[in-house]
């Protein structure tokens, strides 16, 4: 949930993945195991050297998401090379009253074919939006896995409605699914459930970063032979009026309602919050090996991530994105890339004052030189939890077609971001290594790294 944006002055934290854990049902037994990854706050990116042992590499082959652009991956992209915004004033419920009265909010979302009937009526849009969104990753790959969908927020309406039941009508009113459809493990569970997947599975909640969180547990997942195939990512429904006024009251959401599709001012100068979004984000992360025994169709290449704190505070950044330079440092380790090998960046970059900077700190103390580097942030906004999925998913069309969106509303810019931001217009661009920052409150940092699939 960035408003703001972490980064971390220590190590990063012992990864729970590297624990010991327990096979499940179809995953092979006799894999040799691979070394111990891990993350250095100060990683040296000299002599990188890239994963080739085919059981340790982690490759794309399925993507699904839903959106404010709808749910088919394609016009998704292309809406978003066409410089649209998504962002409408919400009509969802009477936001007269508060000083943000817009969002990316959905509409028109369907579930048919994809959620029965019953669960249609009961369950949470955030749980909705991860069950759909993982089925359309795996109408390619359908094969058994482990799932690993996180979400900032988790069931935010089934909450607040149980809320106003206990409040209004006493506890005896309150649903019997409250608990159930609120936590926010459900929705990693319930695609379990659904398809009979019986690999690890969990949910991860770190704000706005959960996604790439997911991602690089997912990997680690696979690369020490757990499972075959993971399915990963982040889903998000908390434009309801306890979200809105929750960030309302953080003074995280911009209130240009006058002009709600160019609220959105990633490096702007006079940007003024973010704007919020939702939806879900989900790949298919699988091992090289499997996927190519399978013939599976392969979207693109993992190549590494990492995760760190900044310890700093609950909403603000450091000013010298010490902690998220370190993170990207720890990512391009784990990726055995060296930083003049990108040429593509997803940026996190979500229109707040301090954030926006932070990460433009970050990566000049990475990255000396930036000519040749594209930076990017997608338009949809923020989408909290979902937000890395959908970018990931930008960030693999980008790599495949050969073009970057453009960030649009780039009006006034910042003097100190000398990127080329591809500012309004979309550009050609082939990406050799791209990376993906996400960060959270909680100073929660996250990026990993994406390339095309060479065998």
């Amino acid at each position: 949930m960035q408003a703001l944006h972490p980064s971390s002055l220590r190590a990063s934290p012992p990864n729970p993945l590297l624990k010991p854990s327990i096979r499940s049902h179809h995953i092979t037994t006799n894999m040799r195991q691979p070394t111990r990854r891990r993350s250095f706050i100060s990683a040296s990116t000299s002599a990188p050297k890239r994963e080739t042992y085919p059981k340790k590499r982690v490759v794309i082959t399925g993507m699904g998401l839903v959106s404010v652009f709808g749910n088919d991956i394609d016009a998704y992209y292309e809406k978003l090379l066409s410089g649209e915004s998504g962002i409408s004033l919400i009509d969802r419920f009477d936001t007269s009253k508060f000083p943000t009265r817009f969002g990316g909010q959905i509409c028109g979302f369907s579930s048919e074919g994809y959620i029965d009937g019953k669960n249609e009526r009961r369950l949470d849009d955030c749980l909705k939006y991860c069950i759909v969104a993982g089925k359309k990753a795996l109408e390619s790959a359908n094969l058994g896995a482990g799932v690993l969908v996180g979400t900032g927020m988790g069931g935010l309406t089934v909450f607040s409605d149980g809320v106003q039941a206990l409040i209004e009508k006493g506890h005896r009113r309150i649903s019997p699914f409250f608990i159930p459809y609120a936590i926010t493990n459900m929705g990693s569970a319930l695609l379990a459930i659904d398809l009979g997947l019986m690999g690890p599975n969990y949910s991860i909640s770190t704000a706005c970063a959960t996604s790439n969180y997911c991602f690089y547990a997912a990997a680690n997942h696979i690369r020490r032979g757990e499972a075959d195939m993971m399915i990963a990512g982040g889903t998000e429904a908390a434009i309801i009026p306890i979200g809105l006024g929750g960030f309302v009251a953080c003074r995280a959401l911009s209130q240009r309602n006058d002009d709600p599709q160019t609220a959105s001012r990633p490096w702007d100068k006079q940007r003024d919050g973010f704007v919020m979004g939702e939806g879900a984000g989900v790949l298919v992360m699988e091992r090289l090996e499997h996927a190519m025994k399978r013939g599976a169709p392969i979207v693109a290449e993992y190549l590494g991530g990492a995760v760190n704190c900044d310890a700093h505070h609950m909403t603000d950044p450091r000013a010298d994105g010490l902690g998220v330079s370190s993170c990207i440092e720890s990512c391009l380790e784990d990726a055995g890339v060296s930083p003049e090998e990108v040429n593509y960046i997803n940026a996190h970059a979500t229109s707040t004052l301090a954030g926006d900077l932070a990460e433009i700190n970050a990566i000049k103390k990475v990255f000396k030189s930036t000519s040749g580097i594209k930076i990017n942030a997608t338009k949809i906004r923020h989408c909290l939890g979902a937000a890395g999925g959908l970018e990931a998913i930008a960030t693999m069309k980008a790599i495949n077609t050969g073009w970057l969106h453009p960030s649009i509303n780039q009006f006034n810019p910042e003097p100190a971001v000398d990127f080329d931001t591809v500012a309004n217009e979309k550009k050609q661009h082939e990406v050799n290594v791209a990376i993906s920052n996400s960060f959270g409150f909680g100073g929660h940092n996250s990026v990993v790294a994406f390339s095309a699939f060479k065998p």
